[in-house]
């Protein structure tokens, strides 16, 4: 192959005219020869690039490779590719790939180059547009799985509470009668009423739990209210103990806050967050040597605050700006999304509120959440007077569920009245169809062929005198419609496991 002649007119004139960046270097490592496209490319003179050692310019990161092809050269191997960068005059550099052949005779490498920096930021946004896609594909993928656990939540909680309430109810009449029995009658009696004690404990911590489940598992329907924010911080360190217990001790540092006006499920969500995170950060293997403290109080403005504070390592400072930006992490990969603080903010911004994060005086991060206190007043619960029992006439009531054991507990629980339990909103409307009057009708909401809301609308036709008599029952009503049933008609509805106070102030309402 001939080599380029730059001595010759016409050689010198295409050498000259040259889009690309052609070039002649020296075996010594200094240019000898370059076209005008370096200096429109680099912003160097010629002088001041043919001045230094050409590997000068390049960046330090690819000089190794690039002396490496270069010793190739000198001993007749062609240079096929090579792509590196190099220095321009303000301090940026440019991308470039190279094509190369030597002259051993006259000690020279002849070599042209082709600018390919916009060619790799385009490579490197689209790779980057490939990355952003699929991680949010993959985080549509853990929505959409995370969205059917809540539901699937939400339906256990339900399935968890139509046996946990006739468990309990039975526990509470076992612990009146044996409360009733004299201990000298059996030696064992002290030991019963203790079992049955914490057998009964323990089923109050299943109701806690699984109604934290229904809680935060309610779909993306904002229902906001006028609530306590004390009792939603309990039901999140519920859902969040056995992750904190492992790894450190838990403090309350509760003062007195305003009632807010919020919508408790994703408030709930953004306390889950926030305790998860912090005991994330601190880690497992020494939890006497940590704290995780939740403080609540009202600022200087009336709001009511909470802050979650954690003796992790901190936030690191570079971090600290973009904290709440949509997948940002510090978290190991597979560890974190980058989104659950992202969410928080956006939940407690829709409430007007606040967060923001700190690193604590000593050690650890603080995150504060703020909350306006609600400005719509608060009706007071009417008092009700508990120095005599109400003793209430004996009213004929009708049970339906599909549960036959919650009939049966209610039976006996119900004692004083005149209690029919049936397993179907079929054999409720039998019983009425037959003439038989009922005081109150006790209804599940959810039941199988017919359901408490498919009853009710056929009582309204059929029956149109009982249906303010009706109460409903439910272990969670976890589908819109029934979510919106409730919220459409004035009956009451009593949710499982419930008290027999509960129960029995439900009945009294309608028995004179």
């Amino acid at each position: 192959m001939k080599q380029l002649d730059i001595d010759s007119s016409g050689d010198r004139e295409f050498f000259e005219m040259s889009l690309d960046h052609l070039c002649v270097a020296g075996f010594d490592g200094y240019w000898k020869r370059l076209n005008p496209s370096w200096m429109r490319t680099l912003g160097f003179t010629a002088e001041e690039l043919m001045a230094v050692p050409l590997i000068e310019f390049v960046h330090p990161d690819d000089r190794e490779m690039t002396l490496n092809a270069r010793g190739r050269l000198k001993v007749g191997e062609p240079l096929r590719w090579l792509v590196n960068r190099y220095r321009c005059k303000d301090g940026s550099y440019r991308w470039f790939e190279w094509r190369s052949v030597a002259n051993p005779e006259r000690q020279v490498v002849y070599a042209i180059a082709r600018d390919v920096t916009d060619e790799r930021e385009a490579q490197r946004v689209l790779q980057e547009a490939r990355e952003t896609q699929e991680r949010m594909q993959r985080q549509l993928i853990l929505a959409d799985r995370m969205a059917s656990v809540g539901m699937l939540a939400a339906g256990v909680a339900h399935e968890i509470n139509n046996p946990l309430a006739y468990v309990m109810a039975n526990l509470d009449m076992i612990l009146e009668e044996l409360s009733g029995l004299d201990p000298a009658v059996s030696a064992r009696l002290a030991e019963c009423l203790g079992m049955a004690r914490d057998a009964q404990q323990g089923a109050e911590r299943i109701r806690k739990i699984v109604r934290g489940l229904k809680t935060f598992s309610r779909a993306e329907d904002e229902r906001p209210a006028i609530i306590d924010v004390t009792q939603v911080l309990e039901l999140a360190i519920q859902m969040t103990f056995n992750e904190i217990r492992h790894r450190a001790q838990f403090v309350r540092d509760y003062a007195p806050m305003p009632l807010v006006e919020a919508d408790d499920a994703r408030l709930g969500q953004v306390f889950i967050n926030l305790l998860v995170n912090a005991a994330q950060a601190i880690g497992d293997g020494s939890p006497e040597a940590n704290e995780i403290r939740l403080v609540t109080g009202t600022d200087a403005s009336g709001n009511a605050f909470i802050e979650v504070r954690d003796t992790g390592p901190g936030i690191p400072a570079d971090a600290m700006a973009r904290i709440f930006d949509p997948f940002f992490t510090t978290k190991p990969i597979g560890i974190g999304t980058g989104l659950g603080l992202s969410i928080c903010h956006n939940i407690l911004a829709s409430m007007g509120g606040q967060i923001a994060a700190s690193n604590g005086e000593s050690r650890g991060a603080v995150f504060r959440v703020t909350l306006p206190a609600a400005s719509a007043p608060v009706v007071e619960a009417a008092t009700v007077a508990t120095s005599e029992p109400t003793v209430s006439p004996r009213a004929s009531i009708l049970v339906v569920d599909d549960e036959a054991a919650i009939g049966q507990v209610l039976r006996f629980r119900l004692r004083e009245h005149d209690v029919t339990a049936v397993t179907s909103a079929r054999a409720a409307l039998d019983q009425l169809a037959a003439g038989t009057r009922f005081d109150v009708i006790l209804s599940d909401l959810m039941m199988p062929e017919m359901s408490g809301m498919q009853l009710f609308e056929e009582l309204q036709r059929a029956h149109p005198g009982v249906v303010e008599r009706v109460v409903f029952m439910t272990g969670g009503a976890f589908t819109a419609s029934a979510r919106a049933f409730l919220d459409r008609v004035p009956n009451q509805c009593l949710e499982k496991p419930f008290t027999a106070t509960a129960l029995r102030a439900a009945i009294q309402r309608f028995v004179k």
